[in-house]
């Protein structure tokens, strides 16, 4: 199927590679989860998704057909879904590079195949002190940055690192060169996931993993680890996430900021499986005084590789809410807000800030408080639209997912807040040139 998409539907279902298999598989799982096992919920055949994709439908469907594919679509009405896509898009909404996820791919691609190679003969050390710098640098200001302006500076860098690569053959140089090499492929892949490129991240994170074995170095290790475990939990391998950052933590050598954030990954983790015990003593080795222990990577180049309290305070609120324990989200939440209100403006994270917002948010709606869910939310929607990163517009779309049940129909304040989170993940680079973002909670 080619061309422009006659139909939203056609759209996303293009978007999230969707053929009429997977297609019609979701559909009826989805008439399951709604109506249960009923041999007269609504079915699909080819022809007739033909027909929706193709916009050839004349009305709309069913009301229970529209049931199924606004579940499957939460942030769309079945009268969007039908419609054109220029119907449904903000013409305002800044346009993105439609060729973005083929580059993004093309570089993961790249960077995993080029991790062995090595050539050349000698460089200058100072070389190699200047991208080190330009590594920090970027490191540091990350949390600046909105998500596709960071992946095109790694990438640009990463050529850089691999260009010198080329020339040396010394030993100690490639050893430096490898390991700048492994903490430019750990940003791409925490750009790619911001982005919401799930699959290239996980490519990215799998080089920046290579790389940190190869040189012996835990830390990237570790880093590169937990971040394969929050990309496995929020594709739904939640096993496979939680072996991820139990191995991270039996490496030795890693400083009390490493310690801190793999358990943070693991209390996740161990959430979305369903074993609260072990999330709570997670979060509580997490919060733990350090020991004032320092590693190479999370303490001397911080930044991205870093975890401040805000971020701990705002992973673990999240964590919270999964488990059921609305109280100790909004203790959390709040005190990530505080924690990030105490820094300079310039070291503050956008990101942080909503997220922790949106999570003290969902954890009022927990306790039926639409009013100050609706106050909580204040911070989220100054995020401008080029930093909507995956996190956030996860955590909008569960709030979006709550207001939707039954109680709150017809109710004004529930239904103006869905309208707004629709239009403010619309607007987002995960919708507009990732693939479809689902609805589990992440460590980003």
């Amino acid at each position: 199927m080619s061309g422009e998409p006659n139909t939203l539907l056609k759209l996303l279902c293009d978007r999230e590679r969707l053929t009429y298999r997977k297609f019609n598989e979701r559909f009826t799982q989805t008439g399951v989860d709604l109506f249960g096992r009923n041999p007269n919920n609504p079915t699909c055949g080819e022809p007739q998704f033909r027909r929706w994709t193709a916009g050839r439908l004349v009305g709309l469907p069913g009301a229970e057909t529209c049931a199924i594919l606004e579940r499957m679509f939460p942030e769309y009405t079945a009268e969007q879904l039908f419609a054109h896509p220029s119907e449904v898009f903000d013409p305002q909404v800044p346009a993105y590079d439609p060729d973005l996820e083929e580059r993004i791919g093309m570089t993961a691609r790249d960077a995993h195949e080029a991790a062995d190679a090595t050539a050349g003969v000698s460089i200058s050390d100072n070389t190699i002190d200047e991208l080190h710098d330009q590594v920090v640098a970027l490191a540091r200001s990350y949390h600046r940055l909105a998500p596709v302006r960071a992946f095109e500076e790694a990438e640009e860098l990463r050529g850089k690192v691999e260009d010198q690569r080329d020339r040396t053959q010394v030993p100690a140089q490639l050893q430096a060169l490898m390991i700048l090499n492994g903490q430019v492929a750990a940003l791409l892949a925490s750009a790619a996931f911001d982005l919401g490129y799930l699959r290239h991240a996980r490519t990215f994170a799998r080089t920046a993993a290579l790389f940190g074995e190869t040189t012996r170095f835990v830390p990237l290790r570790a880093f590169a680890d937990g971040t394969l475990a929050y990309i496995a939990y929020h594709a739904g391998d939640i096993s496979e996430a939680v072996a991820k950052a139990d191995r991270a933590l039996s490496y030795g050598g890693l400083g009390d900021i490493a310690q801190r954030r793999l358990h943070a990954i693991q209390g996740r983790a161990y959430a979305h499986l369903g074993d609260i015990a072990s999330a709570q003593r997670a979060i509580s080795l997490s919060e733990e005084a350090g020991r004032d222990r320092v590693d190479e990577l999370h303490d001397v180049v911080g930044g991205e590789f870093g975890f401040t309290a805000e971020r701990l305070a705002m992973s673990n609120s999240t964590t919270a809410l999964i488990i059921g324990d609305s109280g100790q989200a909004e203790a959390a939440a709040r005190r990530a807000l505080s924690l990030l209100g105490q820094r300079s403006q310039d070291a503050q994270s956008a990101h942080v800030r909503g997220g922790a917002a949106a999570d003290l948010a969902m954890a009022r709606l927990l306790g039926n408080d639409v009013e100050g869910a609706a106050e909580a939310l204040g911070p989220v929607w100054e995020i401008p639209s080029e930093q909507r990163m995956t996190g956030i517009v996860v955590r909008t779309a569960r709030i979006h997912r709550h207001l939707s049940r039954p109680t709150y129909h017809g109710a004004q304040l529930p239904g103006q807040l869905r309208e707004r989170i629709e239009d403010f993940n619309r607007a987002s680079p995960p919708h507009q040139i990732g693939p479809h973002v689902g609805l589990l909670a992440i460590e980003a």
